[in-house]
C-alpha cells in the first residue's frame, strides 16, 4: 500500500505516485507528494529521536515504500550553528543550517538521494539532468550509488571544479554554450531520443521530498519551535519550497501553529526573477533575460517553481530582496572571519541578503533567523575576501 499521494501543485489533480508521470498532465504544473494523516504522529518524533542521523531518519514523511531501501550516501544530519557576532551585529538570533556536510559538499544531496531511490525502486534505467553545477555533482554520485547511467548537461562556464568532480562520479559531462535553460532543452531531447529519467527541477515530485528535511531537522534542532524567518537563497527554489512544505506539514501533524515562519528568498540583482514578481504583485515570474552572476547557483532565468515560491513569500508573510556579486563575496568573506564559518557565494547571499532585511525593517530585533548556507566553499574553486 502506497503511504503518500501525488497531486498538482496548481489544478489538484490527483496522480499514480510513479517518478514517470512526471508534471500534470491536465496543466503542465509541478506535482507534490502529499501524505495522510498518521495515526501515530504524536508519538513519530519521539521515534524519530532514537534514530541515527540523517535525513531518512525521516522515511514516514519521505517516498519511502515498507521493505525498500534508500539510495544513500549518509546525506542529512547537518548542523544549525550560532552565529553569535553575526548576531551581535544585526540585534537578531542569527543560526546557520551548514549544508557543505553533505556527501558532495551540498544540500543537493538531500534531493538526488530521495529522487534517485524513488525512480530506482519505480524502474527507471538511466538518468540525465541540467545543472548549474552541485546538483550534476550530487546526481553523478548517488546514480553511481544506484547503479545506473547518468548524463548531465551544465554551462560552458561552470567552474572547472565542478566539472571535474561531476566527472569524478561517472557521469557523461556534456558542456552547453549558454545558461541552465539551454541545458535544460538539450537534457530534455537528451531523455525524450534515450529513455533517460529527467530529474530537472520539479519535473519529478521528489527532489523537494528530500530537500523538505532541511526544514524537519530545523525544527527538531529548535525543540519545534519554528524559527520566525528563514533566509534562502533561491535559484530553481526546490529548498526553499520544501522547507516550507516542511512547516505546513508539521502544522498539519499538530507539531507547530499553522506556521508562523516568515520566508525569505534572495537572489542576485543579475537574475532576480522572483524577486522582481514579489515586487510587482505577480503570481508567475517571467524568464530574466540577459541573466548574469557569479553565483552560478543562482543563475536560474526561469524557474519551473516560481508559482510555488512566490506563494511561500507571500503566505508566509515574508519577502524578496536582491544583493550585488561584490555584497555577496564580501559578506562570505566577513563571516568567515566573524564567525568562523566557510560559506560559498550562494550562502555570502543569504548573509547579505539579511543585512539589507534587518536595514530595510523585515527582521527584527530579538527574532530567531535561520540563513542557508547550501554548498562547501571547497566546492567552487576560489575563496572569498
Amino acid at each position: 500500500m502506497t503511504a503518500w499521494t501525488v497531486a498538482c501543485s496548481a489544478c489538484e489533480r490527483r496522480a499514480d505516485p510513479a517518478p514517470l508521470d512526471a508534471l500534470c498532465q491536465e496543466c503542465g504544473a509541478p506535482q507534490l507528494a502529499r501524505y495522510p494523516v498518521l495515526e501515530n504522529a504524536a508519538d513519530l518524533r519521539e521515534v524519530w529521536r532514537n534514530r541515527p542521523a540523517g535525513m531518512w531518519r525521516y522515511r514516514e514523511l519521505l517516498p519511502l515504500r515498507p521493505g525498500e531501501e534508500p539510495v544513500s550516501l549518509g546525506e542529512g544530519g547537518t548542523p544549525l550553528l550560532e552565529l553569535p557576532r553575526l548576531s551581535e551585529r544585526l540585534g537578531v538570533r542569527c543560526l546557520l543550517k551548514e549544508e557543505g556536510g553533505n556527501p558532495t559538499g551540498s544540500f543537493k544531496d538531500r534531493g538526488m538521494s530521495a529522487a534517485v531511490t524513488r525512480a530506482v525502486h519505480d524502474g527507471a534505467p538511466s538518468f540525465v539532468l541540467p545543472s548549474a553545477g552541485n546538483a550534476g555533482v550530487a546526481l553523478a554520485a548517488y546514480a553511481t550509488r544506484a547503479g545506473r547511467p547518468a548524463t548531465v548537461f551544465v554551462p560552458d562556464d561552470t567552474p572547472d571544479a565542478v566539472a571535474a568532480r561531476c566527472q569524478a562520479y561517472g557521469a557523461d559531462l556534456r558542456m552547453v554554450p549558454g545558461l541552465i535553460s539551454d541545458c535544460g532543452r538539450q537534457a530534455a531531447a537528451f531523455a525524450a531520443e534515450t529513455g533517460a529519467f529527467d530529474l530537472s527541477t520539479l519535473r519529478e515530485p521528489y527532489r523537494i521530498e528530500g530537500k523538505k528535511t532541511m526544514g524537519l531537522e530545523i525544527l527538531e534542532a529548535l525543540d519545534w519551535r519554528p524559527p520566525d524567518a528563514v533566509v534562502y537563497p533561491t535559484g530553481g527554489g526546490t529548498g526553499l519550497i520544501g522547507t516550507w512544505k516542511a512547516l505546513t506539514e508539521a502544522a498539519a501533524l499538530g507539531w507547530i501553529e499553522a506556521p508562523a515562519t516568515r520566508m525569505y528568498a534572495v537572489q542576485a540583482e543579475g537574475c532576480a526573477p522572483v524577486v522582481r514578481a514579489w515586487v510587482a504583485g505577480d503570481d508567475r515570474a517571467a524568464p530574466w533575460r540577459d541573466a548574469h552572476t557569479a553565483a552560478w547557483g543562482l543563475r536560474v532565468p526561469s524557474a519551473r517553481g516560481d508559482a510555488l515560491m512566490l506563494h511561500a513569500l507571500r503566505a508566509s508573510g515574508g519577502a524578496g530582496v536582491t544583493v550585488s556579486d561584490e555584497a555577496m563575496c564580501e559578506a562570505a568573506g566577513r563571516l568567515g572571519r566573524e564567525d568562523g564559518t566557510a560559506v560559498g557565494i550562494e550562502g555570502g547571499a543569504v548573509v547579505a541578503g539579511a543585512e539589507e532585511l534587518v536595514r530595510r525593517g523585515d527582521l527584527r530585533s530579538g527574532e530567531t533567523v535561520v540563513l542557508f548556507n547550501t554548498g562547501n566553499l571547497a566546492n567552487y574553486g576560489w575563496y572569498t575576501t
